[in-house]
This record gives structure tokens, sequence and C-alpha cells, in this order.
């Protein structure tokens, strides 16, 4: 579906305790964040790379189980991890993997891979957040949804974060381009209103700066049916009726404070 957009030249912001301004980098954060930054809270700390925001193909060296994995939610054979600092907690199908290398850039860098080793999302928090809207280009709203226990467990400063599956652009090529990209993960960007939307902007508040938990959709990585030779964008819509991207969607909007229970 369409969504709509605000006027040209609209600058969007998410503000918090450490909210930091946007800047430009290259393809990569272009993907999920163009025009944004990803720093970490600590001052002097390095950056956040493209890869590390996206849950990229290159996992961490380190593969030892998450600190926490029991059997039995949300449903019958998946299992939840909780992050190291006891923050976060997440459901997720048992035969995929989560590797958390832990204490990454002072905050939590999981990566969550699928039954053949392939990346389906990345969770990074004290992330810095800030959103400039630098242009417009056409866009496509594939699926969203309310977070409402984010909000409840202290992630919101004034709005409900939501879950989005997402893009921009509009180029024909069958793979992402500079341009165009589709994407899944949360945000706290109002909806837009029109045929125009600023850059994706896939991060929320969270104590005690900022956080992201999504991916990039690549038609190499995610099962997608129909036609390789498909544009990109109408591999994206097919892949929002598979069951692999219902498996990340349940995972994704399971994200919540450890101590709420899943929903």
């Amino acid at each position: 579906m369409r969504r709509p957009a605000g006027s040209p030249g609209t600058v969007t912001r998410i503000s918090g305790p450490t909210a930091g301004a946007a800047v430009g980098t290259s393809l990569g954060l272009v993907l999920l964040l163009t025009s944004c930054g990803l720093f970490p809270a600590e001052p002097g700390g390095p950056a956040v790379s493209a890869s590390q925001t996206q849950g990229s193909s290159t996992a961490p060296s380190t593969t030892a189980p998450g600190p926490s994995a029991s059997e039995g939610t949300p449903a019958s054979g998946w299992k939840t991890f909780t992050t190291t600092d006891g923050g976060l907690t997440f459901d997720y199908p048992a035969g995929w993997t989560v590797k958390d290398p832990g204490g990454a850039l002072g905050g939590e860098f999981v990566d969550v891979l699928n039954a053949e080793g392939k990346p389906m999302a990345g969770l990074r928090t004290n992330i810095v957040t800030g959103a400039e809207c630098v242009g417009k280009t056409p866009y496509e709203v594939y699926d969203s949804e309310p977070m409402v226990a984010l909000a409840e467990g202290g992630g919101a400063d004034g709005g409900v974060p939501r879950y989005v599956f997402e893009s921009r652009g509009d180029d024909t090529d069958p793979v992402a381009t500079q341009s165009t990209i589709a994407a899944y993960g949360i945000t706290m960007v109002p909806e837009e209103s029109g045929d125009m939307a600023c850059p994706m902007f896939h991060l929320f508040l969270w104590p005690p700066s900022g956080a992201f938990f999504g991916g990039t959709y690549n038609p190499e990585d995610n099962e997608t049916p129909g036609d390789p030779a498909l544009p990109y964008l109408e591999k994206a819509k097919l892949y929002a009726s598979t069951p692999e991207y219902q498996d990340v969607r349940t995972m994704i909007t399971s994200l919540r404070p450890a101590e709420v229970p899943a929903g």
C-alpha cells in the first residue's frame, strides 16, 4: 500500500537524552538510514558500521549462544533470547541461531541467522538517534504494526514505536540499488502522507539512547518466490507473503522489555 508524505524540506528528529545530529553515509546505512548517522553513546567510541546495522552476512567471530534461551514462546518450538544486560527480550524460531559476542561498542550487538546461516536481523543498542529529511523519494509500506510494549517499557519519549516493512525508490533493477531499497525494522517516525517520503529511519528510543532491530531485504538471503529477474521491489512485495517473512515479523514484533511477558 502506498503511504502519504509531508511537505518538502521536512525535518524529522527523534530526541532523547543522548540524541545526536544526523550525518550522511555511503551505501550500507543508506539502505536503512539514509542521511542518518549511527554512533555509540559513549563519546569518542568507534562508529557503528553499515554492516553492523543490518544483520550483515558476516557473523561475529564468537558463536557462543545468548545468555538466555528457553523453549515454548510465543509458539511451540520457538525460543526466547534475553540480552546480556537483561534489558530486552525477543522470541525466535528454534531452527534459527542468535549470535551474541557481548559488550560490543558499549551496547548489545546481536545477529539472528536462519537455519541456513543467512542473516535475518540484527539487534543493536546504545546508539545515538537523529534523523533529518534531506529529500523525498517514492515509497511503499508493505506492513506496519504498533509496538506498545516498547513504549510501556520506557523506550518511547512521547510516541509509540512501530514495526514497519517498507521501501524507498522506484528503480526496476532485480537487485537493490543506491536509490531503491526495502527494509524491515522498528521506527518512531510518524507515518508519511502523500506519494513521497523522507529516508527510512529504523531506530527507536531505548535507554540510555537508542536501538535498532531489523534488517535489509536481500533476495539472495531472504527466500522469495517468483522469477529472479523480477524488479527488486516486486520481489519485496512477494517476500511479505512468505512464511519466512512471517517468522521475521513475529520475531521483531516480539521485542519487549525483559520483564514484560510475551503477548
